[in-house]
């Protein structure tokens, strides 16, 4: 299947947020802390049952100890995965405050600051965090997605190459590479990066649902099904195809009916 240029970024950008957002609610969890709760930082595998557990599990652990830094780190990803974006900056906030050296906890309270729009606190935070004699590949990924989201795609990806250079095959860093490549619609290198990344024993389910969303975008579903089958349900896998399928076929029509206008107006 070929992509018009012209829908490329506009149609990519619509398909990939709702089937992201589709995927991310509909596998059980299967992480879970030393005191029997669900871990949420990295997971994008939890039911809305899950979220809100968690959200009130943590919060309550959070609430006994607010400088307990795993509290904190799991509170705020359940909070902005509970759709409580402002709690979860405030959490964090406060999180840094108490441990103000953490480059973990510096890398979530960018990723908070940006998941609530705040892009520019975002980067001010994390590159503060940052040590420039000894740089944390951590904080130059989360830089390089935060720039990403702002359209500052060349910049992004010099940040993802000096990442590489510290940790060369680090599944995550790979990752965010490839989305970057996804948003600007080059699809068969965002494809060869997932497949590089989702082959590493560190990676997560994320890494190969958007190995399944790639391949699905360049019209192969019956192998974007068999891919999205090995982390989900058969059913959900098939429904997310499915949903990708409609997304696809929608951004064909309005390409179709600006063709039109356009011949028209000649």
């Amino acid at each position: 299947m070929r992509h018009a240029p012209a829908r490329r970024s506009l149609a990519l950008l619509g398909i990939l947020l709702p089937l992201t957002l589709a995927v991310a609610g509909c596998q059980s969890g299967s992480a879970v802390g030393s005191h029997g709760g669900v871990t949420v930082t990295g997971s994008t595998n939890l039911t809305d049952q899950q979220i809100a557990t968690a959200t009130q599990t943590w919060g309550a652990r959070y609430d006994k100890d607010p400088k307990d830094r795993v509290a904190i780190l799991n509170f705020a990803a359940a909070l902005r995965l509970n759709g409580q974006a402002d709690q979860a900056v405030a959490v964090m906030r406060k999180g840094v405050l108490a441990h103000p050296k953490d480059q973990e906890i510096a890398a979530a309270y960018g990723k908070a600051l940006a998941a609530n729009g705040e892009f520019e606190n975002a980067l001010r935070v994390i590159r503060n965090a940052q040590s420039a004699e000894r740089p944390d590949w951590k904080l130059l990924s989360a830089e390089g997605a935060i720039l990403d989201q702002m359209g500052q795609t060349a910049d992004a990806r010099a940040l993802y190459e000096k990442a590489r250079l510290i940790a060369p095959d680090e599944p995550s860093i790979l990752n965010n590479l490839a989305l970057s490549h996804l948003l600007s619609g080059d699809l068969p290198p965002a494809e060869q990066l997932l497949r590089q990344a989702s082959a590493s024993p560190k990676a997560n389910s994320r890494i190969r649902q958007n190995l399944a969303l790639v391949i699905g975008l360049q019209g192969r579903f019956q192998e974007a099904e068999q891919v999205a089958s090995a982390e989900l349900d058969p059913a959900q896998a098939a429904a997310n195809v499915a949903y990708l399928k409609g997304m696809m076929a929608q951004a064909n029509t309005w390409s179709d009916i600006k063709a039109a206008d356009k011949k028209k107006t000649s």
